[in-house]
């Protein structure tokens, strides 16, 4: 009989629903949850830790450890291989403290996927997930094309034994597994791997349902679904739904479907007011037409409109395709399907292709991520190569005992070095956050309930990123406003008391950018982004004004779609203006850095 994992807490933690729910209500959603009856519960993985950190109010450990004091059910985390729950591979020392660190929080079973289906790149992971006695479930990606097809899932799954798996997990990010398929493959892998074998999957118009039924059918001993609610917002498969088939099939899972609808009508009460979801028609279709993950999808239109250039959607989704086809034909995993995705958006806004590279998509095509399922094709690899002129490849998270002493005072344990090193400066607002628990100057020490005191950080949080200038807001003789002021990312939360007391939270605008001087180099931004000035927080930027750089220096990072991506100088100059603000949005086009040409003089004099 199969067994049903849920993924609801999971899913509230990260885009497009995080935010919408608060944590009291989802620990209480966590203890019906946790009388259901599911196999495992799914609470955590790279999306919370990213929004969690962003949000800069609760520690993603925090909540790990909440969940795990309210529920006695297993508590799972999902993992993205080397990657963890970033977008740059770590190493074996790393790994080995980032899954001692989540198994003392309270994890006891670790979902973990290789983003380009090579297994071998799941070793490091696998070895510390054994040494902390916790149990180990292997995904093996499904996305069309080469990389999905049931040989090449068949080879991969022969070596997972080996590495201790307790279990398969046939994972499709992509909502594009037919149900036909799904019993093919649960067999195939069944037999080649000696395993159990599970599914994890998505997708619009019922194929979800239609594909965990076909997996108990054919034997598949978990399916991962989410309560009702979650479900018809992100096109997962419903626990009510999956529960009640698989009963009326004589397949019973000894779920609770009462419980589930506990849980849903919780979970009703916070999301079920949006008179639209969160994810438009148009995107929907758009991916499952080209079998493509919706969140990459609606990702693209977001970037896309920022530009101007909304109507180019169907554009970016066939250079997309392409450049998978070039690349090896990688799974559309996340962060895999971001850096192509980032390149593709590259190559139809500038009207050219492979002339400005990003990173990660390098470091792709060097095999430095794993080996792609098929052939990268030579001439691309070879054009990224002329372009990149021998640039080393990008790095990946900084050696931790170094952290240490860089950031004390700020990070004072393990787990906080682990965010600081996955997240570099967008961790700071959350650990000085936890540092300053407990003082007078804090929401709490000056009287506020802890709901009110997030729902007021929560007004702070949406000020910063939406840009409005200032919000007031009253609720029962409080009244609170938000003010944006100079520092950026700081915030400044002063106890609020009846009747008025004021909030600031800031950021400033950029100046106008004067006309450039003739004759000087304008270096402009390749994409929208954010601008850094520093390779990581704490370090000298990369060039001051007045400083010369040669051809291929590295002047700046701008951050886009998660990725860094380093923007460098195509000739020797000296640099005369640096035109934007460290850690800012900049736009496509808008001037970054102005150059004055060395005229054969060598760089340093």
């Amino acid at each position: 009989m199969p067994a049903l994992v849920d993924t609801t807490i999971r899913l509230l933690g990260q885009e497009p629903l995080a935010g919408v729910m608060p944590t009291a209500e989802q620990l209480r959603l966590a203890e019906i949850l946790d009388s259901a009856g599911f196999a495992y519960l799914e609470v955590s993985g790279g999306g919370c830790f990213d929004f969690a950190v962003k949000r800069g109010v609760e520690s993603p450990w925090e909540r790990i450890r909440a969940l795990r004091a309210r529920t006695k059910t297993p508590l799972a985390l999902a993992l993205r291989g080397r990657f963890l729950v970033g977008s740059r591979p770590v190493g074996p020392d790393f790994v080995q403290r980032f899954v001692a660190s989540a198994a003392e929080s309270g994890i006891d079973v670790f979902r973990l996927h290789d983003p380009l289906n090579d297994v071998s790149n799941l070793r490091e992971a696998s070895d510390a997930i054994t040494a902390a006695e916790r149990e180990f479930e292997a995904g093996l990606v499904y996305s069309p094309g080469p990389s999905g097809e049931t040989d090449a899932l068949v080879a991969q799954a022969r070596r997972l034994p080996e590495l201790g798996a307790a279990r398969v997990l046939v994972h499709d990010p992509s909502g594009s597994l037919e149900p036909h398929r799904v019993r093919e493959l649960v067999e195939a892998i069944r037999d080649a791997s000696g395993l159990p074998v599970g599914l994890y999957c998505q997708g619009a118009g019922g194929s979800a349902l239609a594909a965990a039924i076909e997996a108990a059918r054919a034997g598949a001993d978990l399916i991962a679904c989410a309560v009702y609610p979650v479900a018809l917002v992100l096109h997962r498969a419903s626990g009510e739904a999956v529960a009640g088939a698989l009963e009326g099939l004589g397949l019973g899972t000894g779920v609770s479907v009462d419980a589930l609808w506990s849980a849903s009508d919780l979970v009703d009460e916070h999301i079920s007011d949006q008179p639209v979801t969160p994810l438009a028609p148009r995107i929907a279709t758009r991916a499952a037409q080209h079998s493509l993950p919706a969140g990459l999808v609606a990702a693209l239109d977001v970037h896309l409109r920022a530009h101007g250039a909304g109507e180019r959607l169907d554009e970016v989704i066939e250079e997309l395709s392409q450049i998978r086809e070039e690349a090896g034909w990688p799974p559309l995993a996340a962060p895999i399907g971001q850096v192509l995705a980032s390149q593709a958006l590259l190559h139809v806004l500038a009207a050219e292709r492979y002339q400005t590279v990003v990173d990660e998509l390098r470091d792709l095509l060097a095999c430095r991520y794993g080996t792609p399922p098929q052939e990268i094709w030579p001439s691309v690899q070879r054009a990224v190569e002329l372009v990149s002129d021998g640039a080393p490849p990008t790095g990946g998270a900084p050696d931790l005992d170094d952290l240490r002493e860089r950031y004390d005072g700020i990070a004072s344990s393990e787990e906080e070095l682990l965010l600081v090193a996955l997240f570099g400066e967008d961790a700071e607002p959350l650990l000085r956050t936890i540092r300053g628990r407990g003082r007078d100057d804090t929401l709490e020490g000056g009287g506020v309930d802890a709901p009110r005191a997030e729902r007021i950080r929560e007004i702070v949080r949406i000020v910063q990123e939406s840009g409005v200038g200032e919000v007031t807001i009253e609720d029962a003789g409080l009244r609170v406003t938000v003010r944006r002021t100079p520092e950026p990312g700081e915030a400044v939360l002063a106890a609020p008391t009846a009747p008025a007391v004021e909030e600031e939270e800031t950021t400033a605008a950029a100046p106008a950018q004067p006309p450039s001087d003739l004759g000087l180099i304008r270096i402009e931004a390749p994409m929208v982004g954010t601008f850094y000035r520093a390779p990581s927080p704490g370090a000298p930027p990369f060039v001051e004004e007045g400083d010369v750089v040669g051809n291929g220096q590295t002047l700046c990072i701008l951050e886009a779609m998660k990725l860094m991506n380093e923007v460098k100088a195509d000739q020797e100059g000296i640099v005369r203006r640096v035109c934007a603000d460290n850690a800012q949005p900049v736009e496509y086009g808008q001037l970054l850095f102005e150059l004055e040409p060395v005229n054969g003089r060598p760089p340093g004099l």
